[in-house]
C-alpha cells in the first residue's frame, strides 16, 4: 500500500501516455505542471489504487502461497516431475518458498493473479479512470454510480480479457524469472562454500538474501513487463473507451493500423520502473515474512519437543 502511494505518479502518467497516440510523457507532464495544484494531480486515482493493491496483493499472495504448498506437497505432481523439491544448493538459497519446477511455478503465478485480477477488476476500472483526464470522477462512490447508469455491471468488467491475458502471464513469468534468478545469484553467491557447512534447514542470513531477493525481483519485473506490455496498453483502451475499441481483438488490430505497432509499448518505460520498485519490495517482504514464520514454528516445534 505505501509502495503503491509512492508510485502513484508513475501510474498516472503511463495512463495518460497510453490513452492517447498524441500523449506523449513530456507533454503530459507539461500539462500537469502548468495547472493549478500539480502535485495533487499526479496523485490523482491514489484512493482506488490503495485499496485496489492492498485487497489485491493480499489475495494474490494468499492464493499463489496455498497453491504452490497444495502443488509442493501433491505426491502425483512429483512423481511426474511437475514438482521438484531437491534442486540443488537448496539449503544455501536464498528462498524462504516451497522449490518448485518451472512449469509449476509459471502456472501456480498466473493462475493466482488471474484470481486476484477478476475480484478486483471493479476497483481497477475506477482506479484507470480516476487517473485519466477523460473522466471528472469526485469520488469512489460517484465513479461507481456513474458507471453503472451508463455501462450497467459489465462496464466494471471491460477489458478483463486483456488485463487477465497480461496479468496471468506476467505473474507467471515474473515467478519464473523470479525463481531462476534467485537459483542462479544464490549459486553465484554460495560458490566455494562447503556442502556441508550448514545444517539442512539452514539458510541464507537475511542480510544476505534480502538483497539477491530483491535483485532478482527487479530483473523479474523488468523482463515479464516487456513482454506483456502489449496487453498493458490494450486493456488501458478498453476500459478508457469500451465503446471505440469493443474487444481486445478489435483493439489491438485499431491501435496498429492507426498508430503503428510502438502503440503497444506505450508507457513501456514508466510501468517497467514502477513494476521493478513494487514487485521486487512486496516479493522480498512476502520471503522475509515467510522465513520468520517458519522460523518461529520451528523454534516452537522443538521447545515443546524440549518440553
Amino acid at each position: 500500500m505505501l509502495s503503491a502511494s509512492l508510485l502513484q505518479p508513475a501510474d498516472l502518467l503511463k495512463t495518460r501516455v497510453q490513452q492517447s497516440p498524441s500523449s506523449t510523457l513530456l507533454a503530459t507532464l507539461k500539462e500537469i505542471t502548468s495547472g493549478p495544484t500539480p502535485l495533487l494531480h499526479l496523485w490523482r486515482g491514489t484512493l482506488p489504487s490503495v485499496i485496489r493493491t492492498g485487497f489485491g496483493s493480499a489475495l494474490y499472495f494468499s492464493t499463489l502461497n496455498a497453491l504452490r504448498q497444495r502443488v509442493a506437497r501433491s505426491n502425483i505432481l512429483t512423481s511426474t516431475g511437475i514438482v521438484s523439491t531437491t534442486l540443488p544448493n537448496a539449503k544455501h538459497s536464498s528462498s524462504s518458498l516451497p522449490q518448485l519446477s518451472n512449469l509449476a511455478n509459471l502456472t501456480t503465478g498466473a493462475i493466482a493473479r488471474a484470481s486476484a485480477g477478476f475480484v478486483m477488476m471493479p476497483l481497477t476500472i475506477i482506479k484507470v479512470r480516476y487517473e485519466s483526464n477523460l473522466y471528472a470522477y469526485k469520488s469512489l462512490w460517484g465513479a461507481g454510480t456513474a458507471i453503472i447508469q451508463s455501462e450497467g455491471i459489465k462496464g466494471f468488467f471491460s477489458g478483463f480479457g486483456a488485463t487477465a491475458i497480461r496479468d496471468a502471464p506476467y505473474a507467471g513469468l515474473y515467478v519464473l524469472f523470479y525463481e531462476q534468478l534467485k537459483r542462479r545469484l544464490s549459486a553465484l553467491r554460495t560458490a566455494g562454500i562447503p556442502p556441508h557447512s550448514s545444517k539442512p534447514q539452514d539458510g541464507m542470513k537475511t542480510r544476505v538474501s534480502a538483497p539477491i531477493n530483491f535483485i532478482s525481483g527487479v530483473l523479474a519485473a523488468g523482463f515479464a513487463t516487456a513482454i506483456t506490455n502489449p496487453f498493458d496498453a490494450i486493456k488501458t483502451r478498453l476500459q478508457l473507451m469500451p465503446e471505440k475499441y469493443g474487444n481486445m481483438v478489435r483493439a489491438g488490430r485499431q491501435m496498429v493500423q492507426e498508430e503503428g505497432f510502438r502503440s503497444l509499448f506505450d508507457g513501456l518505460g514508466l510501468r517497467m520502473g514502477r513494476k521493478a520498485a513494487s514487485s521486487a519490495l512486496a516479493w522480498t517482504l512476502y520471503e522475509e515474512l515467510v522465513r520468520r514464520a517458519e522460523l518461529r514454528w520451528q523454534e516452537t516445534k522443538e521447545q515443546r519437543g524440549v518440553v
